[in-house]
């Protein structure tokens, strides 16, 4: 395990209060797991958890940081609670809902894919990877892999693994509350880019004219 004693309790405990809600939201934890769609995004879950463990992300200032950015994580803690608790309930009420039970499968599948996504970065990036816009340390750019074709892949994962999770539990509420988070990270994919510019100056632009931003093809 890389993570240090308190972030990986940390990292548990969100976890666990993530799924806990989600029941307590979807009627109990006897309703929650008698459908097999929650069941396997709780499994996701907690095997993604068991990955973050062994990464080196965190939470770092590191050597020159963006903050003006910091508006961002405002928004997510609003945001985020609501994600994890809205859909699963207005799921439960039928409260503007996506009919089809096959949705919730295409729901699971894009919460594994979008999880993966989301996570890769963090492995490939080591302590390079912060929760803040900032500049690590020896930071270098990384230009390989999956990013030779995407400068932002961990923000893709979690646009579509939170989407995943709003078509498993039907919920139209979900969908909207992610464009709400699309737009806060366009703002952070600037600021990072401007950073970044900053610091590499030609080498960044060099890279980004042959990259996408967020989705290739599209943006």
């Amino acid at each position: 395990m890389k993570q240090s004693p308190l972030m990986a309790l940390l990292v548990i405990v969100l976890t666990i209060v993530y799924l806990g809600a989600a029941a307590f939201a979807a009627g109990g934890i006897g309703v929650f797991l008698a459908r097999p769609q929650f069941v396997a995004v709780s499994l996701i879950t907690l095997a993604l958890t068991v990955a973050a463990l062994f990464t080196e992300g965190g939470v770092r200032t590191g050597a020159r940081e963006a903050r003006e950015n910091r508006w961002v994580l405002v928004v997510f803690a609003l945001i985020f609670p609501l994600i994890t608790y809205l859909p699963p309930y207005t799921d439960r009420i039928g409260f503007w809902t996506i009919d089809g039970d096959a949705i919730r499968w295409v729901g699971v599948v894009l919460f594994a894919v979008g999880g993966v996504l989301r996570m890769w970065p963090v492995f490939v990036l080591g302590r390079r990877f912060s929760g803040l816009v900032a500049i690590q340390p020896g930071h270098t750019l990384a230009t390989t892999g999956i990013y030779s074709v995407i400068r932002h892949p961990s923000y893709l994962g979690l646009l579509v693994n939170g989407l995943g999770w709003a078509l498993t539990f039907r919920s139209g509420v979900g969908v909207l509350l992610m464009a709400l988070i699309l737009v806060a990270l366009l703002g952070r994919i600037h600021s990072e880019e401007k950073l970044l510019a900053s610091e590499f100056g030609a080498a960044y632009e060099q890279y980004r004219a042959h990259t996408w931003r967020l989705l290739p093809f599209v943006y």
